[in-house]
């Protein structure tokens, strides 16, 4: 694609990419928040069933995300792929809804965490190679996520409230087909370049500061997306209700989209790696400040702490890695970056929390989270005096 655009059709593509992301993450707020509920109330599974299936995401996606990078590095056809991979997972959303068999409900979970896995590494390498090309702000593109993510949760809340909960499966399929009408429009690469599964993570091996960064995004990313399920049981704890729950989530997914926006000035100003230790901090301080037991409206005031870190760390962590990683490989070392941060660490924070949470309290998971989150501050900042030193190899 020329990148060469004027200013007519510079706004003509970010408006593919506001609605694109709009609807993905719309589509997300319609099912996650709400699967679980769904589980257990609808089909009247168990606890350790219900767990089972909400841990199949984040493992595929340990082992899925890569390889969907390194397909779209090697046919140099990012947008086709992201396409496919919407239809496919719109088509199993809705396949759920039809299931009450627990056994089939983990292979349809299995099947939909396989094809979700793509959607949010390519939509991001795309674009933040647009944003990198254009000059235009990634942050403001991606805004329009936590955007659709907060107005669904309100709005699919309230109508599975009035119908039935089995809504949130056709709310899901719909958002992702409209998506796939805007996902077909987002800029397609032209590169000719080949790329070998063996010489890409090569590629990525010579460069060891995004290892260290992988560890990181594992120490930080694993409790922000855990959060998302023991949010809701600390907000029962201090006797918020269901009421409570989903305003709390309103108040978090919504506080993202202002500081995304002004994610790129403030990168501008003050550096990416500073930006990333700031957010990283701040989202440790919301995790000890949930150990001490707050009262809900103490906890409703501290999700703009979830606006400042998330909305923060997310585009400046992906325009981190992207910059550290050849252009070349670039698809492959975001998925790579999600897999462990989304992935490996979401299942590592859930999984080790869930057991916290059985032998002590809520209040004991987030006293973890704030320890994991504390290691990446020490890590970073080691990290950053280290580049200034030049001790570590670009």
């Amino acid at each position: 694609m020329d990148y060469s655009l004027s200013q007519q059709q510079v706004r003509s593509q970010n408006k593919q990419f506001f609605l694109f992301y709009f609807f993905v993450f719309f589509g997300f707020g319609s099912l996650f928040p709400l699967l679980s509920v769904y589980l257990k109330d609808v089909i009247g599974l168990s606890g350790s069933q219900i767990g089972t299936i909400m841990s199949i995401s984040p493992v595929v996606m340990i082992i899925v995300q890569p390889l969907w990078g390194v397909l779209s590095d090697v046919t140099q056809k990012p947008t086709y792929i992201l396409t496919i991979a919407l239809i496919l997972t719109g088509i199993s959303g809705i396949i759920f809804s039809f299931l009450g068999h627990y056994y089939l409900i983990i292979i349809i979970a299995t099947l939909l965490a396989i094809t979700q896995s793509a959607l949010v590494p390519l939509s991001d390498s795309i674009a933040v190679n647009y944003a990198q090309k254009t000059n235009v702000q990634y942050g403001s593109i991606r805004l329009w996520g936590a955007v659709g993510f907060a107005l669904a949760v309100l709005v699919m809340g309230w109508v599975s409230d009035v119908t039935n909960l089995v809504v949130i499966f056709y709310g899901f399929g719909l958002t992702l087909f409209i998506a796939t009408l805007f996902a077909w429009r987002l800029p397609k690469e032209n590169q000719t370049l080949k790329v070998s599964l063996k010489e890409g993570f090569r590629e990525l091996v010579n460069v060891p500061r995004y290892f260290v960064f992988l560890f990181v995004a594992f120490l930080v990313l694993g409790p922000i997306f855990a959060n998302n399920i023991y949010f809701g049981i600390l907000i029962a704890e201090v006797g918020g209700g269901l009421t409570g729950i989903g305003i709390a989530f309103l108040l978090a997914a919504g506080s993202e989209a202002p500081f995304m926006k002004l994610a790129n000035k403030l990168i501008s100003k003050l550096g990416l790696m500073n930006i990333v230790i700031l957010a990283t901090i701040v989202s440790a301080c919301r995790w000890f400040l949930y150990y001490i037991d707050p009262p809900l409206s103490i906890i409703y005031l501290s999700t703009i702490a979830q606006g400042f870190s998330v909305g923060l760390f997310i585009p400046a962590a992906i325009q981190y890695v992207r910059d550290l990683a050849p252009k070349k490989v670039g698809a492959t070392a975001i998925s790579l970056y999600t897999a462990i941060g989304n992935g490996l660490g979401n299942w590592f924070c859930t999984f080790v929390g869930g057991l916290i949470l059985e032998s002590l309290s809520i209040m004991h998971v987030y006293l973890f989270f704030g320890i994991l989150t504390s290691m990446a501050i020490v890590v970073l900042l080691w990290f950053k005096l280290s580049e200034q030193k030049g001790y570590v190899a670009s």
